[in-house]
């Protein structure tokens, strides 16, 4: 039987050095943007060669946690591009990928007040102002999934002022905050009259309903309810040991 110690120390040098980076990024031991140890202190720590120093960092740096500057050093990636990497995605690409058009029409964007539920699940006060949107995403014209999300205010202050049917919210939420994990929750079940009205299928058809939570470092950013119809969405992933 071979312990996680004896693994470990069985590892390839490169894969040693990626692995103690990798569980480093992930302890948030690196902010956003901070250098990262030179390729020479990395080389001192593990005795190991600059080139297998090198092929660690080229490999964290495809996985999109790490960003190398030819000359200046490596840097922890920006958090909304490891979180994209490993969890988010963009629906718009997901449907340009398809080789399909995508549309969205905007039902609601505005100020709300928080109940306390809502609230709690923002880590605001209750009764503060959050930002409230409502969209419809379609793929060639029928409608695929209905975006009900809340925002922060204090991490997205410009969201009531953009343009959701030419930009996603994902994708500003991308480009305007420092994400730092996402939390979901998924379950099979029937869309509320409002939204079977707008994804135009039957009361009681099963859907695929995702509430997802993002946060930086310091705040809960979003909250949004993504409501598929179970006969047009699929959710697929994949596994490489």
């Amino acid at each position: 039987m071979v312990t996680p110690s004896t693994a470990a120390s069985a590892a390839a040098p490169y894969a040693r050095v990626k692995q103690h980076l990798k569980e480093r990024l992930a302890a948030g031991e690196w902010a956003p943007g901070v250098q990262m140890p030179s390729e020479a202190e990395l080389v001192a720590q593990f005795q190991v060669s600059r080139m297998t120093v090198s092929r660690a960092l080229k490999e964290l740096q495809a996985e999109g946690l790490v960003e190398r500057v030819q000359g200046v050093g490596t840097f922890a990636a920006a958090l909304h591009k490891v979180s994209a990497t490993l969890t988010l995605r963009n629906l718009h690409d997901e449907i340009a990928e398809r080789g399909h058009q995508h549309s969205a029409r905007v039902l609601r964007l505005a100020r709300s007040t928080a109940g306390s539920a809502l609230a709690a699940q923002l880590g605001l006060a209750e009764g503060a102002e959050v930002f409230h949107s409502q969209i419809v995403h379609s793929e060639n014209g029928v409608p695929l999934q209905f975006e009900d999300r809340y925002v922060n205010p204090a991490c997205a202050p410009d969201y009531l002022a953009q343009d959701f049917e030419r930009l996603t919210p994902t994708q500003y939420l991308f480009d305007a905050t420092a994400l730092w994990r996402a939390q979901y929750a998924i379950e099979a079940a029937a869309a509320t009259a409002e939204e079977a009205r707008w994804l135009q299928i039957p009361r009681h058809e099963a859907c695929l309903i995702v509430v997802r939570r993002t946060f930086s470092r310091d705040a809960t950013i979003t909250l949004a309810r993504l409501v598929h119809p179970g006969s047009r969405y699929q959710l697929e992933g994949q596994f490489a040991p």
